[in-house]
């Protein structure tokens, strides 16, 4: 087993940097707006057909900036699964 010292300082700025690092990953993974490969991954479909549907029926939000460019709201999706779930008996 191999022990490491670091004074103070030196440890305080380690826990700093592992910190802001979490706090980047954090800020990346939770946007507002998806992808429909991040929205189908998101609720664990594989046909874009079943996506389209959903959109279609009103069940989860989305916004067709361009043409050919939809992004779903992440939070319909959530609110979308959440809806669905079923108790335990």
């Amino acid at each position: 087993m191999q022990v490491i010292c670091l004074e103070e300082v030196a440890f305080y700025a380690l826990i700093e940097q592992v910190v802001n690092r979490l706090k980047e990953k954090d800020t990346h993974a939770k946007e507002k707006w998806v992808s429909d490969e991040q929205a189908m991954d998101l609720l664990k479909i594989k046909s874009k057909t079943t996506l389209q549907k959903l959109r279609d029926e009103g069940k989860i939000r989305f916004s067709q900036p361009q043409k050919k460019v939809i992004l779903y709201d992440r939070n319909s999706i959530e609110t979308y699964l959440e809806k669905n779930a079923r108790e335990t008996f």
